[in-house]
């Protein structure tokens, strides 16, 4: 299997959406942290995103874990990692075209999902990891936007280490 990188996207996030789901790929977006002598931040990372159709969640993952395959067909997924790292998978169906990047505490920044990519995560390490996303369609019980497959059905998907 050929993994790719996703592409860096310069620019604001509302933008890099559009881009993503123009391209139907994934994309990200550096964060910038900011410290001081009292610590650091991460601030303002889905300005212009945000709107009432969303919903913003937080979800730890414990080592070990592989949390794939699943996709959506309406919204879009934007990841930021903050505590710990996740190894995020993102694949194309229709092309055959598989994305991989390590987003966390030491590369932090926002992946962008658009529909209808299948994607999930993986925590890298012996440390939980810890997800802030943001959707842009809240999430509905009743009628869930979401397909899944299980996290081995992407034939060659490395969700281990890749060693050498």
């Amino acid at each position: 299997m050929k993994l790719e990188s996703p592409r860096r996207f310069e620019g604001d996030l509302k933008d890099a959406h559009e881009s993503a789901v123009a391209q139907c790929e994934p994309v990200f977006v550096q964060a910038s942290i900011f410290a001081d002598d009292r610590g650091w931040s991460i601030m303002n990372q889905f300005q212009g995103i945000l709107d009432s159709q969303g919903q913003i969640n937080y979800s730890v993952v414990y080592p070990g874990v592989v949390k794939a395959w699943h996709r959506h067909e309406r919204q879009s997924d934007l990841w930021l990692g903050l505590m710990g790292h996740v190894k995020v998978g993102v694949h194309s169906q229709d092309e055959d075209r598989s994305w991989l990047a390590v987003i966390g505490e030491k590369n932090p920044g926002i992946m962008v999902i658009p529909p209808p990519l299948w994607h999930g995560m993986a925590t890298v390490g012996n440390t939980p990891a810890g997800l802030l996303y943001y959707v842009t369609v809240s999430y509905n019980a009743s009628n869930p936007d979401e397909q899944r497959r299980p996290f081995d059905s992407v034939e060659g998907f490395p969700w281990g280490v890749r060693h050498g």
